[in-house]
């Protein structure tokens, strides 16, 4: 029996870590083409089947392709209705502040404004991608990641033959900082009482056992931990029934040190009996940057 194509369409905002991902999926063994013409999809995945050279198949498309944003769509959908291809769509993304340092860095002009400001050109992009990005599998921002980190991010969605297990990202952040692009369920946990005014637990982490249990011993955070869980448990089935490949779980606090981390942490735990699962803390290392700055 002929094996089922799998193939990654990968595309976002310019200046998001197109090149990188190209990088890493190329280094887990995938056939990459890069600017791909929309209509083109269906046609070039016949040939690569014919050639039976290889299963796995990662493509950019982007709006280097002529008539991207007319074509783009049909031809993801036409390729999701196939059943000899397993369609992924991965869309990769940055804050506006990060990319506009990404243009500035490279002295790049922004493809859809040439001649004019990047930021005119970002605020574009943003519009007309914002139905695509809505279909995606995975949406990845990588404002904060490193090269090195985008490609171990890739490497955990997708280093997987068939690509069937589903992933929760579980994660950590602070509102300060402002909200992860690549969230599907933001929680704000900032009516919970707060570690920060307690002299002792000032300086620690809900990665520490003092901050972990304040937090979690609440009556508070009891009565809302129950119900939350109890929401996840609901809905997260039907993700996977819908067939998303993926699910990131964003809890935020003030700072992200604390009350998001406890949580954050005994979320990944309970769900991870279940589900795959990987916990990560955006910003519990922001303060202390902050105070070697100063």
């Amino acid at each position: 029996m002929k094996k089922q194509l799998q193939v990654v369409i990968i595309t976002g905002m310019s200046g998001a870590g197109k090149t990188v991902a190209i990088q890493s999926f190329e280094d887990l063994g995938y056939f990459v083409v890069d600017n791909m013409l929309p209509n083109l999809l269906s046609r070039f995945l016949d040939i690569i089947e014919e050639s039976e050279g290889t299963d796995k198949v990662a493509l950019v498309v982007d709006l280097r392709s002529r008539g991207f944003y007319d074509l783009v769509m049909p031809a993801i959908k036409e390729l999701r209705e196939r059943q000899d291809v397993n369609t992924q769509l991965l869309f990769l993304d940055a804050t506006d502040e990060e990319l506009v340092s990404r243009y500035k860095e490279t002295r790049r002009a922004h493809p859809l404004s040439p001649q004019g400001r990047v930021m005119a050109g970002i605020d574009r992009e943003r519009h007309l991608l914002g139905e695509i990005k809505s279909i995606a599998n995975l949406t990845v921002d990588t404002s904060d990641l490193s090269p090195r980190q985008l490609r171990h991010r890739l490497a955990d969605y997708f280093n997987n033959d068939q690509q069937t297990t589903f992933y929760v990202e579980v994660m950590s952040f602070g509102f300060k900082y402002g909200l992860p692009l690549d969230a599907d369920v933001v929680m704000d946990v900032r009516f919970l009482p707060n570690p920060y005014y307690i002299p002792d637990l000032k300086p620690l982490t809900g990665n520490d056992p003092q901050v972990s249990d304040y937090v979690m011993k609440q009556p508070l955070t009891t009565q809302f931990y129950q119900h939350f869980y109890s929401l996840l448990t609901t809905i997260l089935p039907g993700y996977v029934k819908e067939g998303k490949t993926s699910l990131t779980i964003a809890i935020g606090c003030t700072g992200g040190q604390h009350r998001s981390v406890a949580i954050a942490n005994r979320l990944a735990a309970d769900i991870g009996k279940n589900y795959v699962v990987n916990i990560s803390h955006r910003d519990i290392e922001k303060r202390k940057e902050t105070t070697n700055r100063s």
